[in-house]
């Protein structure tokens, strides 16, 4: 009976410190994004209130929206969505060699594992907006350079998700190939590739959703697309035409959105 009371205890002392660490945690988060908040001056009320006018003027002047040029947007549209969709294709087929180097169960080195982790970290750590504004500047405009910043930093992105699949798959299918005799080969192809397939391409679909956003971005820098005429228009103040060509991305992005999930449902 003592024990039974002393168990009850014990536990009743260690949810209490459980409760009072997590209770900690959160108010040291909060504490943290208040300051960050306060050092970016989003606490800055004023600074808020003075800034509301001009946004209101700008919203005045931006409708409604101008559609006089949309037929010189078709062609910009289709090479936004080429852009993203060969940046995706290429990310995709460099991503899966290097998640299976990446990934510890697959890895061949230690060495290899942490050069691979250290390559993919290094395209993920600069921003595809950088990589765009540098392949401009090597190969010119056009929408090349944009599907190049694309791939690149997707590479880092979707090669780390890819590792962390892989290293997160079932070892019982693993052994009994291995058990069976398979090569290191017939490993990954029989027993890891069927588990992370759908995996794999839910993060491929999601990439594409991502990359097509991010290629209206790469217009801006130069890398041709629709977020060029957009530039073009916020240049010489057109706001009423901005605003149509922003109407015109989100319908868009809605519609790959909408294509995207289709896409996920076929895949599993």
């Amino acid at each position: 009976m003592s024990t039974q009371v002393i168990t009850q205890q014990d536990m009743l002392k260690r949810y209490s410190q459980r409760w009072k660490k997590q209770t900690l945690q959160v108010v040291a988060l909060l504490a943290i994004i208040l300051l960050a908040a306060w050092y970016v001056n989003v606490l800055n009320f004023e600074l808020l209130a003075n800034g509301l006018p001009a946004i209101g003027t700008l919203a005045g002047e931006s409708f409604p929206p101008d559609f006089t040029n949309i037929r010189n947007w078709f062609s910009p549209l289709l090479d936004t969505l080429a852009m993203s969709i060969a940046g995706t294709a290429i990310a995709v087929m460099f991503s899966v060699p290097m998640a299976f180097l990446a990934a510890r169960n697959t890895s061949p080195h230690g060495v290899v594992f942490q050069l691979a982790r250290i390559v993919l970290n290094a395209l993920r750590s600069v921003p595809e907006l950088i990589m765009g504004i540098i392949f401009v500047a090597a190969v010119g405009f056009g929408a090349l350079p944009g599907v190049l910043a694309l791939a690149l930093h997707s590479i880092g992105m979707v090669g780390k998700f890819f590792a962390e699949a892989i290293e997160h798959v079932d070892e019982a299918p693993v052994e009994a190939a291995r058990a069976a005799g398979a090569s290191p080969m017939q490993v990954l192809y029989h027993a890891i590739l069927p588990q992370v397939m759908p995996q794999f391409a839910d993060v491929a679909i999601y990439r594409w959703e991502y990359n097509f956003r991010a290629s209206t971005v790469m217009g801006m820098v130069g890398a041709g697309g629709i977020g060029f005429e957009l530039m073009g228009s916020l240049r010489i103040m057109q706001y009423q035409e901005v605003f149509a060509i922003l109407l015109v991305i989100l319908v868009m992005v809605t519609l790959v959105d909408a294509l995207s999930g289709v896409l996920r449902k076929k895949f599993k």
